[in-house]
């Protein structure tokens, strides 16, 4: 973790629980179905670009649909099968979803923080990625830090697979040793109240070379932990098998900064709870 910038976990989950977490996250897609309009995720295109939608601002403490851009037509009727439509759901699965609270606050996801060294964790955001095989589309270069900014000591993402992940259906590609070169750049609230655009990155996106990425492919039920500084992105799925993951952030608090420009901040509904002392009940 320290030299790369991540490490691999297999076996962090078994078998049937990443089955418990899959179905969990395709009885979503029924609930999203119903939603009218229905918001639109890219980290592509600026003209759909989620921090242009009050909708992703809001989205910090419940439980939020996000759509694939080519899953919904110009009406914002959906294209495809409802099980197929969704980029993503967040940011407070965490809490606010009975299955999903219970392994963010497992007892193995409190011995990773502890061997971690982390007084006072806490999970910040949490996403359920469906990635679908045709339409899940590529995720650009970035550092989590970006848009979780702490300091000195930055985020830890967990990265779970819950189905097998291989280069063909998008797995992540990670730039070893690059979090040791310090923040990229970062995603702000706009300081310009009267803008119409609410978030604002503080410098261009920076250019990285392919070859310095590394394709992490894993079996189900392998955590990547992800150091907050470390780039890293994934290709679309090109496969005919989804790649469905669960992935959440967590922040060290004791003797540590969490921004208050970051878009994220605390809820009434997702305050940021200690992870050794939080219930896995709701």
């Amino acid at each position: 973790y320290e030299q790369d910038g991540y490490v691999v976990l297999e076996d962090f989950l078994r078998g049937p629980e990443c089955d418990e977490l899959v179905e969990a996250g395709l009885e979503l897609t029924k609930q999203a179905a119903e939603m009218d309009p229905k918001p639109v995720f890219s980290t592509v295109d600026p003209e759909i670009a989620q921090h242009k939608d009050a909708y992703f601002m809001e989205s910090n403490d419940n439980i939020s649909y996000f759509f694939e851009a080519d899953a919904v037509d110009s009406d914002g009727k959906l294209k495809v099968d409802p099980s197929i439509s969704l980029n993503k759901v967040g940011h407070a699965l965490h809490l606010q979803h009975p299955i999903f609270r219970c392994y963010t606050y497992s007892e193995r996801v409190k011995r990773v923080c502890r061997e971690l060294g982390l007084v006072d964790p806490a999970v910040v955001q949490s996403m359920y990625i469906y990635k679908n095989p045709g339409i899940g589309g590529e995720v650009i270069p970035h550092q989590d830090i970006t848009y979780l900014h702490t300091e000195p000591i930055p985020p830890v993402g967990f990265w779970i697979a819950l189905q097998d992940v291989t280069v063909q259906n998008g797995c992540l590609w990670i730039s070893p040793g690059s979090h040791k070169s310090g923040i990229h750049r970062r995603l702000i609230r706009n300081p310009d109240k009267d803008s119409k655009q609410a978030l604002i990155y503080d410098r261009p996106a920076p250019v990285y070379p392919q070859s310095s990425f590394t394709a992490v492919p894993v079996p189900k039920g392998t955590c990547i932990l992800l150091h907050g500084n470390v780039v890293h992105k994934s290709a679309q799925n090109k496969s005919d098998k989804s790649r469905h993951a669960y992935t959440f952030h967590a922040i060290e608090k004791h003797q540590n900064t969490y921004s208050p420009d970051n878009w994220l901040q605390e809820g009434p509904n997702a305050p940021f709870v200690n992870i050794y002392t939080t219930s896995q009940l709701m």
